[in-house]
């Protein structure tokens, strides 16, 4: 059994644990409010990019544009499949990095490795993944965007939105997908995929019944290939910028629960360490009272 001095020291370290685990609590309680709020202030803005896109495509069903194109001529094992990773710059927070990167080994595993290009968001993704490439020589980091989860911006969503439409329209890119950690409304979450290009007509010309829609023919000026080619990276950009946001607010919840966890058993510790604590004080103080009576009871006998 420790003596009384070690069972102190370590109550008063883990009473030190408690502060730090309360202190991350309550900033990432405060990052969520701050990024949930910057989402819900631009998410009206997409959601009627996304309508506009319906409208467009619905009224012109013959236009021809480039980030729709499928690409049928290219045989499976030749297609180059672009990824978008989204981690977190930082541990504590659970399985959520975990889980994501388990969906992305998933999803790597049903495409040809060699074709596979990787655009990693977060330190804890890109490590992963360059130790990954150092035992398996397939895939590759095509890009990266360091510390971009802990802010995430429409800046920063902008410059990965033009990334990957210059280097699909150049054709270094056949398709891209999107995995990250969404949340569900009951503030659950999990990983998903999400394909961002090439763009299906069906996904934008569907009613509420799920059957297309046939509306009349429509004009545009300049033209509905014009309109289209300013509007879709702007669609882009909002579908990565709600990525990020979703996946940071999902990174927020994970380290608030993994924290709350962490608080609750250092108070459990504590309470253990303080009953023996007092344990082992009593049995002190017990020690004491007996050696001073005996050592009374020694002298009386003299």
């Amino acid at each position: 059994m420790p003596n009384i001095r070690e069972i102190h020291e370590r109550i008063e370290s883990i009473k030190q644990i408690l502060k730090i685990t309360n202190a991350m609590y309550l900033i990432s309680s405060s990052k969520l409010k701050k990024a949930r709020k910057a989402y819900e202030d631009t998410s009206p803005y997409f959601k009627k990019l996304q309508e506009t896109l319906s409208d467009i495509l619905v009224h012109t069903p013959e236009t021809r544009q480039r980030f729709f194109d499928k690409r049928a001529n290219i045989p499976i094992e030749k297609r180059k499949m672009g990824y978008i990773i989204i981690t977190a710059d930082k541990g504590l927070c659970g399985s959520y990095n975990h889980n994501v990167l388990k969906q992305a080994e998933v999803e790597l595993k049903k495409a040809f490795e060699n074709n596979c290009y990787l655009f990693i968001l977060g330190q804890v993704g890109r490590l992963y993944f360059q130790r990954r490439n150092n035992d398996i020589d397939h895939s590759s980091i095509d890009g990266e965007f360091i510390y971009t989860t802990q802010n995430p911006t429409l800046f920063r969503a902008r410059e990965i939105a033009e990334t990957i439409l210059e280097k699909f329209v150049k054709k270094e890119l056949d398709e891209v997908y999107l995995i990250y950690t969404g949340m569900d409304g009951k503030n659950n979450f999990e990983p998903k995929t999400v394909q961002i290009l090439p763009f299906k007509r069906i996904h934008f010309g569907l009613d509420k019944d799920g059957r297309l829609k046939k509306l009349p023919k429509a004009e545009f000026t300049p033209s509905s290939r014009e309109v289209m080619n300013y509007l879709i990276p702007n669609y882009v950009k909002g579908l990565i910028y709600g990525a990020m946001v979703e996946a940071f607010c999902c990174e927020q919840q994970a380290r608030m629960t993994a924290m709350d966890a962490a608080t609750s058993s250092a108070k459990d510790m504590i309470k253990d360490l303080s009953l023996m604590y007092n344990r082992a004080r009593q049995a002190a103080i017990t020690q004491e009272i007996t050696e001073v009576v005996s050592g009374a009871d020694g002298v009386a006998d003299m």
